[in-house]
């Protein structure tokens, strides 16, 4: 009986339909009401520096938003959304990504831009639902190798406002060949 309750405890991913529809939290103490239910949470302008702890209550969470804030760098903790689809952390101050993201297999949006970013991962290639990867505004001009593991499932990147020049931007194209690449007039920069 105890097995069968702790399954029936674990969230069922939603599709893009269900995720749409399920009810949006705005506060972080209403949430924690009912953690089990909570699938999308958005705490936009909040003035958090970093993911508060209590997020990480929240196993079951799909989406999850805090763009606007002031957060500096994406918590090793993000492994324990396991469920999490869409992650938008636009308009921040981070400067990297932790290699824990890639324990995000779920992960099909991940909305990274305007913020310092200058470099990704290697274990971003293990995110093999991701479609749409956003990175517009950030300082990252060159990507791992293993980002070419994407290159099926990654139908969208967004460079646009990136001082790449056209080398690099060709390189880009030809690590992932089949995505669609959003990128501004090559700079005349060298990097």
């Amino acid at each position: 009986l105890l097995t069968v309750f702790a399954f029936s405890t674990k969230a069922q991913l939603l599709d893009s339909v269900g995720l749409a529809n399920a009810v949006e939290y705005t506060s972080l103490q209403d949430a924690l009401k009912e953690p089990g239910k909570v699938y999308k949470l958005k705490l936009k302008k909040q003035h958090y520096t970093k993911t508060p702890d209590d997020v990480f209550k929240l196993t079951n969470l799909q989406e999850l938003t805090l763009n606007k804030n002031n957060i500096k760098e994406i918590s090793r903790k993000i492994e324990l959304l396991e469920n999490l689809q869409m992650r938008n952390l636009s308009k921040n101050e981070l400067v990297a990504v932790p290699a824990e993201i890639g324990k995000l297999v779920n992960l099909k949006s991940l909305i990274l831009n305007q913020n310092e970013i200058t470099s990704l991962p290697a274990e971003i290639s293990k995110l093999t639902k991701l479609s749409y990867l956003d990175l517009w505004g950030n300082q990252v001009a060159t990507f791992p190798e293993e980002m070419s593991d994407l290159e099926d499932t990654l139908k969208r990147l967004d460079m646009r406002v990136v001082s790449m020049n056209e080398m690099q931007q060709q390189n880009m194209q030809q690590l992932l060949p089949k995505t669609k690449i959003f990128f501004s007039k090559g700079c005349n920069c060298n990097f």
